[in-house]
């Protein structure tokens, strides 16, 4: 109790509440423009903490990875790009939500859901932290290749229409994420001599074109079609009126995903957006209304706002404990701790555990100011509806490609962001889904690096990555997942053939 109080008291020095302001503010702004992640907005930061003592330094980067990955879901709605990578899985969601008149419901439900989320994985993280750190120690490489497999499976039910056409996009996302250097033999790969596609396909400006560059082209090219911004005006005031009801109706997904979001945030690597598209797919399979996943469900943005959200917190669990960053963003939080004199592991919780406990309160404080803060920050981005067409497509314009050089620095970036969005446009016009695409150049790398270093560990035994308990289970549930929708169609088959009149 007494370092309790003293990492509350650390929390309060003016210059500490400052920070969290100011840092609530720079990640809501890095959050709502297109392709400006958190991971970069944590880099940007780094410079600033050498002047802060190691509280307002920790607690920086938690305040603003909080805001961002909320923030992100404002532009998923309003314009169909998603602000962070974290938001791509239930854009198409927002959007169509949107599109239909439900604007304030929808970001409605990104504050609140998001908040719940990031308080849920805030508390796991103070009471459990050492416990779920030794769970996650367990997972090999066998179970990374076996829970990445799970999330590409994920493909079958994020697809709306047909199963056939996901698995298709999906592909084409694994193709992609295999262009560059091979991960286990170091050799190009499909890079034609290309110099600038050594390094592969970026994932940030791949995203923002298969998302945005190519519903501004159905913009221009369809002089006839409405304008995507299908409502003039957000009405901020009573925005949360109809999202009460969401708690009540839908608190079984709410626990749930933040259930999933924090346990795939204590896996080293993992992240928010596969919290995210696994708790999406978790969603759909035990939906009354799967029907409306990608064409406009409320309850797939409620499941995957909480996950994304709560696995904030639970990214922080294997950095502080053991020092292995639980994804890009810790991994900045780990360089900051060496830069301060603090070493992660067990002992800096005997060692400083006032930071600890100070770190752990701000992720409850970054959360509750989640919802006036993203209030705000919601009534000031609404403001872009007023603005006319061929004013705002340029303005998106602008933001995406800002946000496509941005992450690496690289022209290159913005010629793949084009040639993503011209293939989305046609994609879509045949009625082939994106968001696979996304999820393939995401889970792709680990997905392939996990299953090398299991088949040259394991002298290419295929049968090992049945044996280990985690392993098998993760392996039998994926493997049902392949299986089922071939076991549903034989089911309808034969029970048409039963119905069939004799002749």
């Amino acid at each position: 109790m007494e370092f309790a109080i003293q990492g509350i008291l650390l929390l309060l020095e003016p210059k500490t509440l400052l920070t969290i302001v100011v840092c609530s503010l720079y990640g809501l702004f890095v959050g709502s423009i297109p392709g400006l992640s958190a991971t970069l907005a944590a880099s940007l930061l780094v410079p600033f903490t050498f002047f802060m003592d190691p509280v307002p330094a920790l607690v920086s980067i938690v305040t603003m990875s909080a805001m961002a990955i909320f923030a992100g879901d404002i532009p998923a709605a309003l314009i169909r790009i998603p602000g962070t990578p974290s938001s791509a899985a239930y854009t198409q969601d927002s959007f169509a939500l949107t599109q239909q008149g439900k604007a304030q419901l929808v970001l409605g439900t990104d504050v609140l859901f998001s908040a719940v989320g990031g308080l849920m994985g805030a508390v796991v993280l103070m009471t459990s932290a050492p416990l779920l750190a030794e769970i996650a120690m367990k997972f090999s490489t066998f179970e990374y290749f076996w829970l990445a497999a799970l999330g590409l499976s994920a493909t079958v039910m994020v697809s709306a229409d047909s199963q056939a056409k996901g698995a298709i996009s999906m592909c084409l996302g694994l193709f992609l994420s295999t262009i560059g250097v091979d991960i286990t033999l170091g050799y190009p790969r499909f890079t034609f001599g290309s110099v600038d596609l050594l390094n592969g396909i970026s994932f940030i400006p791949a995203m923002i074109g298969v998302f945005g560059i190519s519903e501004v082209m159905r913009n221009v090219m369809e002089a006839d079609r409405k304008m995507i911004f299908a409502v003039k005006k957000v009405q901020t005031k009573g925005i949360f009126k109809g999202v009460w009801p969401l708690f009540r109706k839908y608190q079984w997904n709410m626990w749930r995903s933040g259930a999933i979001g924090t346990f795939i945030g204590v896996l080293p690597g993992a992240g928010a957006d596969i919290a995210a598209w696994i708790a999406y797919a978790v969603s759909k399979r035990g939906s009354k209304e799967p029907e409306l996943y990608g064409k406009g469900s409320i309850e797939a943005i409620v499941d995957a706002g909480t996950a994304n959200n709560a696995c904030l917190a639970g990214d922080w669990v294997p950095a502080l404990v053991f020092g292995i960053p639980g994804d890009s963003i810790t991994a900045v939080v780990i360089g900051v701790l060496f830069m301060k004199g603090l070493r992660p592991g067990p002992m800096i919780f005997e060692q400083q555990p006032e930071i600890i406990y100070a770190v752990y309160f701000d992720f409850i404080i970054a959360n509750i100011l989640m919802v006036p803060f993203g209030y705000l920050a919601v009534k000031v981005s609404s403001q872009m509806l007023r603005v006319p067409k061929h004013i705002l497509i340029p303005i998106i314009m602008m933001m995406a490609i800002t946000g496509a050089f941005a992450m690496n620095n690289d022209v290159f970036d913005i010629i793949v962001l084009a040639l993503m969005g011209i293939i989305g446009f046609f994609m879509e016009r045949h009625g082939y889904p994106v968001a696979p695409i996304v999820l393939g150049l995401v889970l792709g790398p680990i997905l392939e690096q996990n299953f090398m270093s299991s088949m040259i560990k394991s002298e290419w035994n295929l049968a090992l990555f049945f044996v280990r308990p985690i392993s098998a289970l993760l392996g039998g549930i994926t493997v049902a997942m392949w299986g089922f929708p071939f076991l549903m169609a034989f089911i309808e088959k034969t029970k048409k053939n039963n119905g069939a009149p004799a002749r």
